[in-house]
């Protein structure tokens, strides 16, 4: 169902005002005629109003049968439209931001350049001076630093790897499942929890983290002749 309204005059030269309402998309189409040609003006859609009760709300791109997804830095990111571009200033009346864009009067603010750098207070200790320093990694220390090469039991059962076979830095690099680079080639390894394993494996690693350990004991009480060699 639409609604037109259409207003003409005599003159087949004379601009008349032409308007068209689809109520079915909310869409005004608004039209002028002048001596040269039409000239369209149209208004943006309306946007549909969604209604939903609180408890039919459901997490978008979850479903109630998958286990929930772990915050990873990987995964992070901002909420949509959250995140908006700088808008551009300009100089002058030109611009149509006004004469003094923003920028005030004068000033080294207002004028070409950086300006003042990050953290400058006008000459005075600089907070970033004043607060103590960090202890660890966060300053510079070495006791930060990571000591293992972290690997979970689900990486170690997507890799492909046979019933009974060896699981090491060795192996894993000829699977691919790690890369390690830099210091990291001479850490050892340390199997962290996350996933299961439905196979037998020796795993010769230096360190488990505790939930695996866990996970483990709970694995040999309901199948003791599953574990297979376990060095470290």
């Amino acid at each position: 169902m639409a609604a037109c309204f259409s207003f003409s005059s005599a003159p087949a030269k004379s601009p008349f005002f032409h308007c068209l309402c689809p109520l079915s998309s909310l869409r005004v189409r608004v039209s002028f005629w002048f001596a040269k040609g039409p000239v369209h003006l149209f208004s943006s859609p309306a946007k549909p109003l969604i209604r939903c009760r609180a408890a039919s709300v459901t997490t978008v791109g979850a479903s109630p049968s998958t286990s929930p997804v772990r915050f990873r830095l990987s995964n992070l990111g901002p909420q949509p439209g959250s995140r908006k571009r700088s808008k551009r200033k300009g100089r002058g009346i030109a611009a149509g931001q006004g004469n003094s864009c923003g920028f005030g009067m004068r000033g080294q603010k207002s004028r070409s350049g950086p300006g003042v750098r990050k953290g400058f207070e006008g000459g005075q200790m600089p907070l970033y001076r004043r607060i103590p320093k960090l202890r660890g990694i966060a300053g510079g220390m070495r006791a930060g630093l990571p000591k293992f090469v972290p690997v979970n039991l689900k990486d170690i059962e997507a890799a492909g790897f046979q019933e009974g076979d060896v699981v090491s830095l060795e192996s894993l690099k000829e699977k691919g499942v790690i890369n390690p680079s830099g210091r990291e080639r001479k850490l050892p390894l340390k199997i962290l929890a996350e996933g299961n394993l439905s196979i037998k494996l020796n795993i010769r690693a230096r360190s488990f983290s505790a939930a695996a350990k866990r996970s483990w004991k709970l694995l040999i009480a309901a199948s003791p002749s599953f574990l297979g060699e376990r060095s470290g």
